[in-house]
């Protein structure tokens, strides 16, 4: 399993439109709606909150999807 970054760090994630920078909001540990998707996170297989740079949207991911700067 990937480090899980914290609250605070800068992160990069890859999109269909390319690479996306932003930062950590929050560590997600339990099934969590984001924009009306549901984020299925567990203690087992937490998932981050990002809030983009560009647009301010915030998403969840997996931490393997997600590389500190």
């Amino acid at each position: 399993m990937a480090k899980i970054p914290a609250k605070g760090d800068a992160v990069t994630w890859k999109t269909p439109q390319g690479e996306t920078h932003g930062t950590v909001e929050k560590v997600l540990t339990k099934t969590t709606q984001v924009k009306g998707h549901t984020a299925k996170a567990s203690k087992e297989a937490p998932q981050v909150l990002v809030k983009s740079d560009k647009t301010g949207k915030e998403a969840a991911h997996k931490p393997d999807s997600l590389k500190k700067v």
